[in-house]
């Protein structure tokens, strides 16, 4: 969809859902399984995560019309490119940062993030050989002092979690787009209901919806990346 000249309320109904490829149903329906056929060795080459705009499944752990319909919504609603949806919130969050930090990297990661968030950059990251430290949230373009030549991301939280601390996200964005920085954000409390990151620059928006996102009418359980 991803219409903005339509009011979120407007795109939240519609975002992910398209009837055309469903035999006119509106939500799409709930696949379950996980062995998809192919009617040949060279169709199954020919897939791609591309193809599932029309539709084409691997293996259903890989994506199926349902989860891709949730991945486009949030997408949609976040104004993305593409969507993940993964088992949760902190899964997203790990995912994330793989995704980006190798080791000999330092990570910049707000010091008011989800405490599982703190746990995993503190042992896991730690043991990768991954650099970690933890700064003030609300230090906003001051931020700059604490890179490095090797520092590979940064990591937001806004609102933090418990304080609900409120970044200067825009600050922040600007200080790393000119070190060529990656901005990951935990968008898990604001939602795009009330806040769409990646309009300030922000590259990757993390949300585990089994907080205020599960009230919506348009996501279930998922963590999203």
């Amino acid at each position: 969809m991803n219409e903005k000249r339509f009011k979120i309320q407007t795109r939240a109904l519609h975002a992910g859902r398209q009837p055309s490829s469903q035999r006119g149903l509106v939500n799409t329906p709930v696949y379950r399984g996980s062995t998809i056929v192919s009617d040949t060795l060279e169709e199954l080459r020919s897939k791609t995560i591309a193809d599932r705009e029309i539709g084409a499944m691997v293996y259903g752990r890989f994506g199926t019309p349902t989860t891709f319909a949730l991945e486009d919504a949030i997408s949609d609603l976040e104004g993305g490119y593409g969507g993940l949806s993964v088992s949760s919130g902190l899964a997203a969050v790990t995912t994330a940062l793989l995704a980006f930090a190798k080791p000999g990297d330092h990570v910049l990661v707000a010091d008011t993030v989800y405490g599982p968030t703190r746990g995993f950059c503190n042992r896991m990251l730690s043991s990768l050989q991954v650099e970690v430290e933890f700064y003030d949230p609300m230090m906003g373009s001051q931020i700059t002092h604490l890179c490095r030549s090797n520092t590979r991301c940064i990591f937001l939280e806004s609102p933090g979690s418990l304080t609900f601390e409120i970044q200067d996200v825009p600050a922040i964005v600007e200080v790393a787009k000119s070190k060529n920085i990656v901005t990951i954000i935990d968008n898990t409390w604001a939602t795009p209901v009330f806040f769409r990151p990646l309009e300030l620059g922000i590259n990757v928006s993390v949300i585990a919806a089994t907080k205020y996102m599960i009230v919506q009418p348009y996501v279930c359980n998922f963590g999203l990346v």
